[in-house]
């Protein structure tokens, strides 16, 4: 790595965390990919390579090489690469298909309902624990088949593991062994239930991989729509205009929420690791090497999008990498849209006067690789 780019990120890695974006555009265009000494990985920005290194699996893997220790997130669906990838995918594929999904539609809106009228009337709430927490928790808890009253756990380990805390890793992971015990002795129709039967018939899930899966279904399946919904107020405080454009023409709400996910992804970055000696914008890169491979920025890049730093609510098309590209497409995707919208939608109609607090001090999550806020005090 270059000295004065290493200057330049000691300077700005403490504003970073809020606003990586300036820093993604000096990258694309001085070091579109290069090697970060102190992170001992290779980083990449343009839309371009990102896209490459996402679907060119046989080159840029999803498997660490040289794990530390074999712990219950390193056998997940997300570190592993086909054929075993294939095989895991297809035991929850069937839970997360468009139809599928939009069968919770009525649920979804039951409980975005019950989550508003609870605010309704008051002056000041927080978002993002009155409204954007609970409903994607209680929504995949109920998928999983794990008690709701467990769900102030659930987010509390989940926060922990995205700060790659381990203990936080270790107590879900306890969590879910003892429930994966007790589902054994009386399964039920949900989908822990369906993932012992697929392992008591023979499939290749070890009991390592059970847990694995139940931890990512949980994690994914609430930080993405918790972020998602929290980013969208974070979009529409920024650009006032788009959120009265969205009142008078309501149908424009699925273009919005492509348009936040692609101006502030959840996922800003995700790793990957070269199987073999490759070369990358102009880069020579050895094999077993580490890339970090920043979402954040590529959907942020100038070739692909008119007015990139712009929010652009009826931005269409739209084709930005949040939910990934090629093998590893994000799962729930069509869970998180539909959450998404609903909430949206009933925020619309129902707190159509919402907006941040103008006093509300904003701290974002201390995470490079997620995006979002860890409160949102907004005023009815």
């Amino acid at each position: 790595m270059q000295p004065d780019n290493e200057s330049a990120m000691k300077e700005q890695n403490s504003v970073l965390i809020g606003n990586p974006f300036p820093w993604y555009a000096q990258m694309r265009r001085e070091s579109p990919v290069f090697y970060d000494a102190e992170q001992k990985s290779w980083m990449v920005f343009r839309y371009e390579d990102v896209k490459r290194v996402f679907a060119d699996w046989q080159t840029f893997s999803s498997q660490i090489p040289y794990p530390s220790e074999q712990s219950d997130l390193t056998q997940s669906l997300v570190y592993t690469d086909p054929p075993k990838h294939q095989s895991l995918r297809s035991l929850v594929a069937k839970v997360f298909t468009a139809r599928r999904v939009e069968e919770l539609a009525p649920r979804i809106t039951q409980i975005t309902n019950e989550l508003i009228d609870k605010v309704q009337g008051q002056n000041r709430i927080d978002f993002i624990h009155d409204l954007a927490i609970p409903l994607p928790v209680i929504i995949i808890a109920e998928i999983l088949g794990v008690p709701v009253e467990d769900r102030t756990d659930f987010k509390h380990w989940s926060d922990g593991i995205i700060v790659s805390d381990p203990a936080a890793l270790q107590a879900m992971g306890d969590y879910f062994r003892h429930l994966l015990k007790q589902r054994r002795q009386h399964s039920g129709k949900d989908l822990i239930s369906d993932l012992i039967a697929a392992h008591e018939a023979g499939e290749t899930l070890t009991a390592q991989e059970l847990v694995a899966f139940c931890i990512l279904l949980l994690v994914a399946g609430n930080e993405t729509t918790t972020n998602l919904l929290g980013n969208a107020i974070l979009c529409f405080n920024e650009y006032p205009e788009a959120w009265e454009k969205l009142k008078r023409s309501p149908e424009l709400l699925s273009l919005a929420i492509e348009e936040v996910l692609r101006y502030r992804s959840t996922v800003q970055g995700m790793e990957r690791f070269t199987k073999v000696e490759t070369q990358l914008a102009g880069q020579m890169i050895p094999a077993g090497q580490m890339l970090l491979v920043w979402i954040g920025a590529a959907n942020r890049d100038e070739t692909q999008f008119d007015r990139p730093d712009e929010f652009v609510i009826d931005r269409n098309p739209n084709p930005h990498l949040s939910f990934g590209n090629g093998i590893h497409f994000c799962l729930g995707a069509p869970l998180a849209r539909l959450e998404g919208k609903i909430m949206l939608s009933a925020v619309l109609e129902r707190l159509p006067n919402l907006r941040l607090d103008p006093n509300a001090t904003l701290e974002f999550l201390p995470s490079m690789g997620i995006h979002g806020v860890k409160s949102l005090p907004v005023l009815l």
